[in-house]
C-alpha cells in the first residue's frame, strides 16, 4: 500500500508517517506542500491515498483537493486538519473527497481511518459531523488569548522572542511574559515542550 502524508508541519508527517510504517506492509512518503505532492505524483505515479492538510501551502481551500484528485488515476484523495470545521469538513466529501480526519484522533483511529480510505471505503468520524459548531473549538485556544494564540503560533515556526516582538509590533519582554503565561497553562516545561503540545493537539 503506497501513502503519501503532505502537511507542512514536520512533527505531524513524521508522527504519522511512524505510525503508518509500524503497522507494516505501507509504504509512506512526505512531503511539505501541495506542490511537492503533485510533483511526487507526477514521479512516482497515483498513491493508494492522498492525505493532504487543508491550511499547507498551496491548498487554497479545496482548490488543492480537486488538483490532486485529477491528478491521482482516480485514487483516493483525504482530508485533514486540527482547525476545519465540520462545514468545511462536508463541503470537502461534496468534492470528491475519501475523507476527513480531524488532527485531534488518537493515533491509532488515524491509522484505522488511513487503511479503511485506502481501501476505498468514505471515512469521518461521526461525532465530528453530528456535534454543534460551537464545540468545534480546540481544547488548547480555548484556553488562551487571541494574542498569547499569536505568540503560541510563533513558537510552533521556531521564532525567536525578538522575531515574534517584530512580527506582532511588540516590545520583547511582553513576548517574554507571553510565553511564560502559555507555559503556564499548557503545562509546558519550556516553550519547545508549548509547541509540540500544541502540534500534537492539531491547532497549528
Amino acid at each position: 500500500m503506497k501513502i503519501l502524508i503532505a502537511d507542512d508541519h514536520d512533527l505531524v508527517r513524521e508522527t504519522l508517517a511512524a505510525f503508518l510504517q509500524a503497522e507494516g506492509g505501507i509504504d509512506v512518503a512526505t512531503v511539505e506542500d501541495l506542490d511537492q505532492a503533485l510533483a511526487s505524483v507526477d514521479s512516482n505515479g497515483a498513491y493508494d491515498l492522498l492525505l493532504l492538510d487543508y491550511t499547507m501551502p498551496g491548498m487554497n481551500g479545496l482548490d488543492g483537493l480537486r488538483r490532486a484528485l485529477a491528478v491521482n488515476d482516480g485514487k483516493p484523495v483525504a482530508i485533514m486538519s486540527g482547525t476545519a470545521t465540520r462545514i468545511i469538513a462536508q463541503e470537502a466529501l461534496d468534492a470528491g473527497a475519501i475523507g476527513f480526519l480531524p488532527k485531534t484522533l488518537p493515533a491509532k483511529s488515524l491509522v484505522n481511518a488511513i487503511r479503511f480510505m485506502a481501501a476505498g471505503e468514505t471515512y469521518v468520524p461521526v461525532k465530528f459531523l453530528t456535534t454543534a459548531e460551537v464545540d468545534d473549538v480546540n481544547p488548547i485556544a480555548a484556553k488562551l488569548s487571541k494574542r498569547e494564540m499569536e505568540v503560541l503560533g510563533g513558537l510552533c515556526r521556531g521564532m525567536a522572542n525578538k522575531e515574534i516582538a517584530r512580527e506582532l509590533d511588540l516590545q520583547e519582554v511582553t513576548i517574554k511574559l507571553h510565553v511564560k503565561t502559555l507555559c503556564t497553562k499548557l503545562e509546558a516545561k519550556n516553550r519547545t515542550h508549548a509547541a509540540m503540545i500544541a502540534k500534537e493537539s492539531g491547532l497549528f
